[in-house]
């Protein structure tokens, strides 16, 4: 249970880096004792003595997991609750992308996209959400993308499984409520973070053109948007006003965001 004064722990998958390291800074500087998680157990350990050196006082607990193994999140969230009691705010931020075109990309690659951004987010909120509920409540935030609006060129393995978290986060949103835990959606552009350096080794240069408008993003700035949102109890978070447009009227612009994109195309084929 936290101390008296303290507010109640805050567990952070995809920690260990970008965006998650960041929600992790913010949330420590809240009070909140702070549980990161991600695959790499040296680059957790440096995210927390990151957090240490720039919050004073921060308590940051270090688990090592891989998300898109269920009984590896199960026991990381026994692991949490020991360390700290229930927490009051979970973020599902591990996430990996994969750029490619359908017709070339191994069937490997769109498994491997939906085990860790859809399953790795439904394990972990799975395990957290009958705890919140028994606590009295709490927040939940969920990372989205773009990519979820409308179908993107190269991203075929990509966005349904963003897609798949957007439907999740809808649901959750209804189900959860009566149980006094918020749900908060962010969608954030090309944000400057490792994984979008990896994406980039793949990306194909018309993926590259298309999704370019939304200008490049600081993780910091990505994770103040998500964590002021679900303070708020926003349910969607929207970092710049092209993503912020495409929440409002993607379904009416998708005929130009089509025909946009077979331009950009044609300049490819040529």
């Amino acid at each position: 249970m936290p101390a008296p004064g303290q507010r109640a722990p805050a567990w952070v998958s995809g920690g260990s880096s970008g965006i998650g390291l960041e929600i992790g800074r913010l949330l420590a500087a809240q009070g909140r004792p702070v549980v990161l998680m991600a695959r790499n157990g040296a680059r957790l350990e440096a995210a927390a003595a990151d957090i240490r050196s720039g919050v004073s006082g921060a308590e940051v607990l270090c688990i090592p997991v891989d998300v898109s193994d269920r009984d590896a999140v199960a026991a990381a969230a026994a692991q949490a609750v020991a360390a700290h009691g229930a927490p009051g705010c979970v973020v599902a931020s591990a996430g990996i992308v994969e750029p490619g075109l359908f017709l070339e990309q191994p069937l490997e690659s769109f498994e491997r996209q939906m085990a860790v951004n859809y399953h790795g987010s439904l394990y972990l909120l799975h395990a957290a959400a009958p705890l919140m509920r028994d606590a009295g409540g709490g927040q939940i935030g969920l990372i989205a993308s773009a990519a979820a609006f409308f179908g993107i060129y190269g991203y075929a393995a990509y966005a349904p499984t963003k897609y798949a978290v957007r439907a999740l986060a809808e649901v959750l949103r209804v189900e959860l409520a009566p149980d006094n835990i918020t749900v908060t959606l962010c969608y954030p552009p090309d944000t400057d973070t490792p994984q979008l350096a990896a994406e980039r080794l793949t990306k194909p240069e018309a993926t590259s053109v298309i999704t370019g408008g939304g200008g490049l993003w600081q993780p910091g700035a990505v994770a103040a948007r998500l964590v002021r949102g679900m303070e708020k109890g926003h349910f969607a978070v929207t970092p710049g006003w092209q993503v912020t447009l495409l929440n409002l009227i993607a379904p009416l612009i998708a005929p130009i965001l089509r025909w946009h994109q077979g331009r950009v195309l044609r300049t490819f084929a040529k």
